[in-house]
């Protein structure tokens, strides 16, 4: 059974008076069925509707009165006979939420030559009224009940509705600033309020290193001990105990402050102040906080926790890693290198042995730098980005390859053709940087951008 929790559907089905009403009742509950096995939470509106299915325009007030109550995600108008679109419609209209527009393949008709059900022309008329009062909506093919479209179509509806609900109004964190020389991830904070209702909450350096210090001071005992748990699994021999005592408080810190302030992700200004006031790279904060539920976006890159929010949503609350895009496969013209310090550590790869060391090229020679290989599997690459008011997002296809050791977190990838992506990346409006997470989610990314307009997908 999948998993669908804190998402709830409005279950609104609907059907014409001239057709068989009791045949169409029996399909109801049918639907009904399937989505109690599919573990989809749902909310029908038998407590306002006589007979169950809407055939009336006197339905409208009291369906969109109480569905409205319920706090819907979003709604389900299957027609179950033909369709009442001047009321599906408005009802559609009014709740203002994502709909789904879904009937069973008409059978054969009766031996006398009369039908069950017309639902495909039933729903060519109540798309047709959708269009006219300017409601978007998601169309499941005209299939049976037991066809895999109509429960593939239903599982990307619902992670469509999550990837909906966690990006509008979400609040980000960034600490710290923006780093002087990483012009790429500039971005208009007020155009990302005012069209997405995306908050950017910040919080002064300063204020992030003094309170991790103290919890260092307050519980060093606790911190000594956990110190000594993840060297059982990690080789920090390169990396001071007392920089990485500050390493496992700061991210406490963090998560904590994102709890607090309802933040679904932080965007940190990674170094040099940390790793001045440290003694180490604090990547490793970034490896473990996606596992808690926040996600880690570095380099102060706002667009790249966006696009981590929408991949995780998109995958039902997956961690995700933000990584570099950054270099292509030396033998294999369709691969590329997936790569930075802080990928989630539930993404290590269970044979690869994890180190804390320094960084291989930035100076200083701090530890605190992470070095892992991921896991293999089936991945999508994620990447919202926009310039000049116009906002865009891709998601490509991707299945990791075996590849050259390198240094940090990363894996080798395999697209489908990346001379294509190559034109993507550098026409813009992208920068290097994606959100990288397993499974496919990228028919669940376009659909999710008739619902989170001006945002385009990027085919």
């Amino acid at each position: 059974m999948n998993s669908y929790g804190g998402i709830r559907l409005g279950y609104c089905p609907v059907g014409k008076f001239v057709f068989d009403h009791e045949d169409a009742k029996s399909y109801s509950m049918m639907i009904e069925a399937k989505m109690d096995e599919m573990g989809i939470e749902f909310v029908n509106v038998e407590p306002v509707v006589q007979d169950v299915l809407i055939r009336d325009y006197n339905d409208i007030e009291p369906v969109v009165k109480y569905l409205s109550s319920q706090h819907i995600d979003g709604l389900f108008i299957p027609h179950c006979n033909f369709g009442t679109e001047g009321a599906a419609a408005r009802i559609a209209r009014d709740l203002g939420k994502p709909v789904l527009l879904w009937g069973p393949r008409d059978g054969a008709p009766k031996p006398d030559g009369t039908r069950y059900r017309d639902t495909f022309c039933g729903m060519l008329a109540t798309s047709k009224v959708l269009g006219k009062l300017n409601v978007p909506f998601t169309y499941i093919e005209n299939c049976s009940l037991k066809d895999t479209p109509f429960e593939q179509g239903l599982d990307r509806f619902i992670r469509t509705l999550n990837v909906v609900k966690q990006v509008k109004g979400v609040r980000i964190g960034i600490v710290g600033n923006r780093i002087d020389f990483f012009w790429s991830t500039i971005v208009d904070e007020s155009d990302l309020l005012r069209k997405f209702g995306i908050e950017i909450l910040p919080i002064d350096l300063a204020t992030v290193i003094q309170e991790t210090k103290k919890r260092v001071n307050q519980n060093r005992k606790d911190y000594e001990y956990r110190t000594n748990e993840w060297k059982q699994q990690i080789d920090i021999t390169k990396t001071s105990d007392e920089g990485f005592l500050y390493v496992l408080a700061l991210q406490d810190y963090l998560y904590e402050w994102a709890k607090s302030n309802s933040l679904k992700a932080i965007a940190v200004e990674a170094f040099p102040a940390f790793t001045e006031q440290f003694g180490a790279m604090i990547n490793f904060a970034g490896c473990l906080l996606p596992d808690r539920g926040i996600h880690w976006a570095a380099e102060s890159d706002i667009h790249g926790a966006v696009s981590c929010i929408i991949a995780s949503a998109a995958m039902m609350n997956k961690p995700v890693f933000l990584a570099d895009i950054t270099v292509r496969h030396p033998d294999n013209d369709n691969s590329l290198l997936i790569w930075h310090a802080d990928a989630p550590w539930s993404m290590k790869h269970p044979d690869c042995k994890a180190k804390i060391n320094t960084h291989w090229i930035l100076p200083g020679g701090q530890g605190g730098m992470t070095h892992f290989r991921l896991r293999e599997g089936e991945a999508t690459l994620i990447r919202f980005d926009g310039e000049n008011g116009k906002y865009s997002i891709f998601a490509e296809h991707c299945e990791t390859i075996n590849g050259p050791y390198t240094q940090n977190t990363y894996c080798w990838v395999k697209v489908r053709n990346f001379l294509s992506l190559e034109r993507k990346l550098i026409y813009g409006p992208y920068i290097h940087h994606a959100a990288f997470i397993y499974g496919d989610c990228c028919k669940v990314i376009q659909e999710s951008c008739r619902y989170l307009q001006p945002l385009e997908f990027d085919k």
